[in-house]
């Protein structure tokens, strides 16, 4: 063969490689779930083709586990999502996170492994989870590796439950003995963990979360570590120590004692780049940084780093000097596209601010411009205000950015000037209005997205066929204000001159202050940067159409739970429930309109973790958490076709025309 014909050979296999979607996010595959997102890009997407427009109006509830017997008075809601290895399925559970294994077909109990931590539990923050995570080394090792609430790491054996002794001591890391800890307190208590752990070429990457304290706390370093042996590999520090790149903007010396900036939410690797993307949260104290002057890299950013070294590719950094709370929980969502026809390996990070920022996820580079604009300055005496904050120029915004009188509800001219009179005394701008601070003439500042979101931890999902990301959110104002400390003490390094106040965002006769929807699900082709239809998150919640009654409003379309929808994706359909808070309802809709296919009423209480999907003995399941009935432990649900009668009897579809349609679709 000659040379010139190898060449040839040579650079079509490289073309091929580069349209072809890498295995960070092609989806789940082989009929499992094998990670959280269901592939290690957090695409949420598996090609399971056994439920479609043919049969779907048979979908119904296959079985239902209950947590009811882990414990005498169970946690009533769950956020895990389980995963799917080898027929087997893996959840965590109760904020003691019970480690559960189940048949995957029959949802029968095989294991389960109850941690116990003693103290440094019973301190620990955030002590909810949203699952565990999986790894084999291809000979017959199979791991479950999690995070506890004390912040130690764990590795079982898959088969049996039972501690891989060769992993750290018995099967346990402390992790608090490998943080860089320069806090002057007791750590214990201060940092531990709310999501799965990513492993990822035999790499165990931890994000830490926090409390939400006023000034200073133990730094999230984020630490990875040897899937065989527990071994620590390296540490980032997500808040640079002096003599670090970084450090140099935390002005006055304040990143030595700040703290937090960890990734309490869920985050992605990819595979075959060796790279991992990490998505920070903001620094202490949320809405007050006036001890903190300056950007304060690296909170609020996506973070590039090659998972076998901790070596740092590339950052961006989308808000600079956080006073919102507007961290990044979203997991970051790995998909090719294709931009003028030319092919980009893209990660997508949607904020709790509404944004889709979109990068090329191999160097970091903006696949379409991302503009700094001057925003808002503080009025609060002491405050420090980045000048400026990055605004994407493509695709636009999923959810109500700012607010103005023209976003209060106007369904007739009295409740119009209601509604003017309810936000008297309350400051209202555009994004990035800081809050003000309170008094008897300023009752606070009107966030729109507030605290939760925009997006939150329940992310998004994206089709690598078509390029296509979807992402649920809520139109859910904060009011946010600060308070002088009384107890603000030079001496007392933990006490900020401000402290955090909120107020009820006010109602207008009964109903919700801002025009619907309140919640939405959006489509983005990320081909083109534009939105392809936005649809509201279910139907009226009936609470929400009392009030419409009351008020004597008819016709009133849809307004959608006031929640962010859960994602999944399949090969024929977008499948969501309407979140916590959100009606007991799983819905399906087209992928490519937003038009509702189908919907089901769910056996008990509604959703609270994000839908998974796999294929076993060859029929497709669907599976996700849910609330427990009149206050009972937290459900795992399963869905399938034709399933038993029984509890399936009542997850029967309900077909019919779509509530609320398909919006027109809206330009970039």
């Amino acid at each position: 063969m000659t040379k010139r014909l190898w060449w040839t050979l040579g650079v079509c296999a490289l073309t091929l490689l580069s349209i072809l979607p890498t295995l960070g996010q092609r989806g789940a595959q082989k009929g499992e779930w094998r990670a959280y997102g269901g592939d290690e890009g957090s695409t949420r997407y598996t090609p399971l083709d056994q439920i479609n427009r043919d049969n779907i109006a048979n979908l119904r509830v296959a079985w239902v586990w209950k947590s009811d017997s882990l414990l005498p008075n169970p946690q009533t809601s769950s956020e895990t999502t389980p995963i799917m290895v080898n027929g087997v399925i893996y959840f965590s559970m109760d904020q003691k996170r019970f480690i559960v294994a189940v048949d995957a077909a029959s949802g029968e109990t095989i294991w389960v492994y109850r941690p116990n931590e003693g103290a440094r539990f019973d301190g620990a923050p955030r002590k909810v989870h949203r699952g565990v995570s999986y790894w084999t080394d291809g000979q017959g090792d199979e791991r479950i590796i999690f995070a506890t609430p004390g912040f130690n790491l764990i590795a079982l054996d898959a088969k049996t439950g039972a501690p891989v002794k060769t992993f750290g001591t018995n099967g346990i890391v402390d992790m608090m003995k490998d943080l860089d800890i320069d806090y002057k307190g007791d750590p214990n208590g201060r940092i531990g963990n709310s999501s799965p752990v990513v492993i990822s070429n035999d790499v165990v990457v931890v994000g830490p979360a926090h409390l939400r304290p006023t000034k200073t706390n133990v730094k999230g370093d984020v630490l990875a570590y040897d899937a065989r042996t527990g071994k620590k590999k390296w540490i980032f520090h997500t808040i640079p120590r002096k003599g670090e790149p970084g450090y140099e903007t935390w002005e006055k010396g304040s990143g030595d004692y700040t703290g937090s900036v960890g990734v309490w939410g869920p985050f992605s690797a990819d595979p075959e780049l060796g790279y991992v993307y990490l998505n920070t949260e903001a620094p202490t104290n949320d809405l007050w940084g006036g001890a903190r002057p300056g950007a304060n890299l690296y909170s609020d950013s996506l973070i590039c780093l090659d998972i076998k070294t901790g070596k740092t590719i590339w950052y961006y950094q989308m808000i600079h000097h956080d006073i919102w709370d507007y961290d990044s929980p979203p997991h970051p969502i790995l998909v090719d596209i294709q931009v003028d026809g030319k092919p980009i390996k893209a990660v997508v990070q949607l904020t709790k601010q509404a944004y889709a920022y979109v990068f090329d996820r191999t160097n970091g580079k903006p696949v379409w411009p991302i503009e700094e604009k001057p925003v808002p300055p503080s009025t609060v005496k002491g405050e420090w205000t980045n000048p400026t904050q990055p605004f994407p120029t493509r695709p636009p915004a999923f959810d109500v950015q700012g607010v103005t009188a023209d976003d209060l509800i106007d369904f007739t001219p009295e409740l119009r000037a209601a509604a003017l009179r309810a936000v008297a005394g309350f400051k209202m701008g555009p994004l990035y209005t800081p809050a003000v601070q309170v008094s008897n003439e300023l009752r606070g500042t009107i966030q729109v997205p507030g605290y939760g979101g925009g997006a939150n931890w329940q992310s998004g999902a994206a089709d690598p066929e078509t390029g296509f990301v979807y992402v649920g959110s809520a139109t859910n104002p904060t009011g946010i204000g600060l308070n002088p400390n009384p107890n603000a003490n030079p001496n007392d390094p933990d006490a900020a001159d401000y402290n955090q106040a909120t107020s009820n965002i006010p109602q207008v006769n009964g109903l919700r202050l801002l025009k619907p929807p309140y919640g939405r699900i959006t489509g983005y082709d990320m081909n083109k940067g534009t939105i392809a239809f936005q649809v509201p998150n279910g139907g009226t919640p009936p609470n929400i159409q009392s009030a419409f009654d009351a008020a004597g409003l008819k016709n009133i379309p849809p307004t959608g739970s006031p929640s962010q929808a859960h994602l999944l994706v399949t090969k024929n359909f977008l499948f969501a429930t309407e979140g916590s808070g959100g009606q007991a309802i799983l819905h399906a809709y087209d992928k490519a309109t937003g038009a509702q296919i189908w919907e089901g009423a769910m056996p008990d209480g509604p959703a609270t973790g994000i839908p998974m999907a796999y294929t076993y003995q060859g029929r497709g399941y669907i599976v996700h958490a849910a609330r427990g009935p009149n206050g009972g432990g937290a459900q795992i649900v399963a869905w399938s076709i034709g399933a038993p009668g029984g509890a399936g009897g009542r997850g029967a579809g309900r077909g019919g025309a779509p509530r609320g349609g398909a919006a027109a679709p809206r330009g970039g």
